[in-house]
């Protein structure tokens, strides 16, 4: 808090588990609600002066932010791992590479951004919303909160920070790392501790004036109705069940292998997976082969090995609910075609789960419709288009998809997706492209400058 290391309020610790082996790692305060208190005090004392910084020294913070990231881009990497057992290889590259190309992207931003605009008679002004609540879960431990502290910064706004309590240690090299970038006192500031007591009291803060969410729909509601309180604006990416829609005419070796990719990346804990391949059903044993073919190059086993795809999830709690999943699909007649219910031979230890491949599954099932978070792949057969598009947006969810096909056909189909991100046949991730969700995937956008324009308040100025 206000660029200094200070004591919590209360004396209590959450112990931090290294998934792969149950081992305690690291043990961090568990904050109270005055803890948060002191927390917003500063950042709203370092609101003024932050907010009248230029934007163009305010990207220039952020960009020595992403350049402290990537000087400790191993430190940060065997942290995530260590926490939340991410593959190292995945940690090295999407875990702290994302990041800091989202933080270069913001500061890019900033110089052709259009903080003023003449209306008719009026001048129309951005200006920083105050002091914003960031709340992130545990999958993309800096990820998340660098795709909302980089855009709040830019927009000229100070933060309040809780990390999940099952994955934290990033939340303290980030705060060191600017710090180090000239980021002034009290313009960021970490609280750790639990949801139920921290996010609660930030939720409910008369002095923050917004939160920024990412976390479980579940969570998301909770938030939601603390925040309205004090009618504070919430931005929320929430759940997802990405379905995979793979058209008559696609290229199919390449469209399943993608597919499989982003169901089982990350353990299947990423919210804009892919975990729903719905394939016509002329061509459903053609996929199912070839889809069986590729899981078995996702190797399962230590996170810290560089050859292993698939680490174990992030705690034993994880592991049972994703397990329970799979169990569920067994019992509800879905066809088996790879993997199961169990631990991965071998892995007795740790909270590892096999990865899983479901076939002739019905788009209605609970593993069809429920977010699993884990690497469990459900393969809809469909009869025509109609269907196709009617199966992808039959879930309360609506944050990512994918079609594969002829580009004009599949662009079609894309166009007729209820959802707020859709790659056509492997389109790149692009960190200027607004990303968020339809329906109970939540409401704003993160990235680009949608993302940006989440973080401030419009002004008009009659004249």
């Amino acid at each position: 808090m206000n660029g200094e290391v200070v004591t919590a309020g209360s004396a209590e610790t959450t112990a931090v588990v290294n998934p792969a082996n149950g081992e305690i790692v690291a043990e961090v305060p568990a904050g109270t609600a005055a803890d948060v208190d002191r927390a917003v005090a500063a950042a709203r004392a370092a609101f003024p002066g932050w907010a009248a910084t230029p934007p163009a020294e305010r990207a220039a913070v952020v960009r020595r932010i992403g350049a402290g990231l990537t000087a400790r881009r191993e430190e940060i990497a065997a942290a995530i791992t260590a926490e939340m057992g991410s593959p190292l290889t995945m940690s090295r590259t999407a875990q702290v590479g994302f990041p800091v190309a989202v933080a270069e992207s913001f500061a890019d931003l900033a110089g052709d951004f259009h903080w003023t605009e003449e209306v008719g008679n009026s001048l129309v002004v951005r200006e920083p919303i105050g002091v914003v609540g960031a709340i992130t879960p545990w999958n993309f431990p800096l990820q998340q909160i660098v795709s909302k502290l980089a855009p709040a910064l830019i927009a000229g706004d100070t933060v309040v920070f809780k990390p999940s309590e099952v994955a934290p240690l990033t939340a303290r090299i980030l705060a060191e790392v600017t710090t180090e970038a000239g980021l002034p006192a009290g313009v960021f500031n970490v609280v750790y501790g639990k949801g139920s007591v921290v996010g609660e009291a930030i939720s409910a803060h008369p002095d923050i004036d917004m939160v920024s969410f990412t976390g479980s729909t579940r969570a998301g509601r909770r938030i939601s109705a603390v925040a309205a309180g004090t009618v504070k604006r919430v931005a929320l990416e929430l759940g997802g069940k990405g379905a995979n829609v793979i058209l008559d005419d696609a290229d199919l070796p390449k469209a399943v292998e993608t597919g499989l990719m982003m169901a089982f990346a990350n353990g299947g804990q990423v919210c804009g997976a892919w975990p729903r391949m719905l394939v016509p059903a002329s061509r459903l044993d053609e996929v199912v082969e070839l889809a069986v073919e590729a899981a078995k190059q996702y190797t399962v086993g230590d996170p810290t090995d560089e050859a292993t795809r698939i680490g174990p999830m992030a705690s034993e709690a994880h592991r049972e609910k994703v397990n329970g999943y799979i169990e569920r699909g067994i019992a509800d007649g879905a066809r088996l075609v790879f993997g199961g219910s169990g631990r991965p031979e071998g892995l007795e230890k740790g909270a590892y789960v096999r990865p899983t491949i479901f076939a002739d599954v019905d788009p209605y099932s609970v593993i069809a419709q429920e977010e699993i978070f884990g690497p469990v792949l459900t393969i809809i057969p469909y009869a025509d288009e109609d269907e196709a598009v009617e199966i992808a947006n039959s879930t309360v969810y609506g944050l990512t998809s994918g079609v594969f096909g002829e580009p004009e056909h599949a662009l079609a189909v894309a166009r007729r997706l209820r959802a707020g991100q859709v790659d056509v046949n492997g389109g790149q991730w692009n960190p200027l492209a607004p990303f968020g969700g339809y329906k109970q995937s939540g409401n704003g956008r993160e990235f680009g400058h949608a993302g940006l324009e989440e973080f401030l308040e419009t002004k008009a100025i009659q004249r």
